[in-house]
């Protein structure tokens, strides 16, 4: 389903500093963008947008359309090759594709198993996909996690009890990162976790908090890491609420270096939004007339 801003919403591009501080680097209530994602060159950020792929120029301030053909309409779900110059993209026919970032023909990479796949993570070698599989796209059954070549071929089923979501790779490609479920009977409650991308070990909880906690994000040096806190008792990862885009140290989970409060949630920060330089993050929010200035 194509998200689309409300009446009296818009859609705030923004960029946080390790040093605390941010900029709102673009606006618009023309549509609603999502899911950042960095180039390896640190010069744009690749977002969704009405079913489409955009790139925003940082420092000219601009936006344009990736042209894709061969692929339906988009969802938030979307990282960047290692190579540079490709990109790996969910759509909402619930497949995996492969395309260049400057445009072009779409290669689909998953098959028709019977599951939706929603990727997240690509292995820093480019040769292997993580990604979440939902059966015949029932959201009312647990999400899986899972593998597959990043060139197609056979998924293989990483073991993780309950739901789980968001898988991606540490910057040495021996970890997976989520968030997961398997640590409480409270339906919907979601914590950081890690799990040996090789499969054989148990889920490792990184924090334990009274929050529900999504999408972890490692910088590329591994020194640092960002997630979405939900208040408690959210169930999902839905849109419009009162959420924060918390900054740790990945030698501490606990102990946040900075939080910036945010109105969002879904589309915020769905993939990784690491600057290559581990200096900056990208987030998106919602903010809506009349809602609480400090939440925007």
């Amino acid at each position: 389903m194509i998200r689309t801003l409300q009446p009296g919403q818009r859609c705030e591009v923004w960029i946080a500093f390790i040093t605390g501080e941010r900029e709102l680097a673009f606006a618009t209530e023309d549509i609603l963008l999502e899911a950042p994602n960095w180039t390896l060159d640190g010069e744009a950020l690749v977002l969704n947008g009405d079913g489409k792929l955009w790139t925003f120029d940082v420092a000219g301030r601009t936006i344009s359309q990736v042209p894709l053909t061969g692929i339906p309409g988009l969802n938030n779900d979307h990282v960047l090759d290692p190579d540079g110059e490709h990109i790996f993209l969910s759509a909402n026919d619930g497949h995996i594709y492969r395309a260049a970032l400057r445009g072009g023909h779409a290669t689909r990479i998953t098959k028709d198993d019977g599951s939706f796949h929603f990727l997240h993570g690509v292995s820093p070698d480019g040769q292997e996909l993580a990604y979440v599989g939902m059966e015949a796209g029932d959201f009312t059954q647990p999400g899986r996690l899972m593998t597959i070549p990043a060139s197609g071929g056979a998924s293989t089923p990483i073991s993780v009890d309950g739901h789980c979501d968001g898988p991606e790779y540490s910057p040495d490609g021996g970890w997976l990162y989520f968030n997961a479920e398997a640590f409480t009977s409270q339906p919907g409650h979601a914590q950081l976790a890690r799990v040996r991308a090789a499969g054989g070990s148990s889920a490792e909880q990184l924090l334990a908090s009274h929050t529900v906690d999504w999408f972890p994000h490692l910088s590329p040096d591994g020194r640092l890491a960002s997630y979405i806190r939900f208040p408690s008792g959210t169930e999902g990862h839905p849109a419009d609420l009162p959420v924060d885009v918390v900054f740790v140290s990945t030698d501490d989970w606990a102990a946040p270096l900075h939080t910036w409060p945010v109105f969002g949630g879904q589309g915020t920060i769905n993939v990784n939004s690491w600057s290559p330089d581990s200096a900056r993050l990208a987030y998106v929010a919602y903010p809506i007339a009349n809602s609480n200035p400090a939440k925007d």
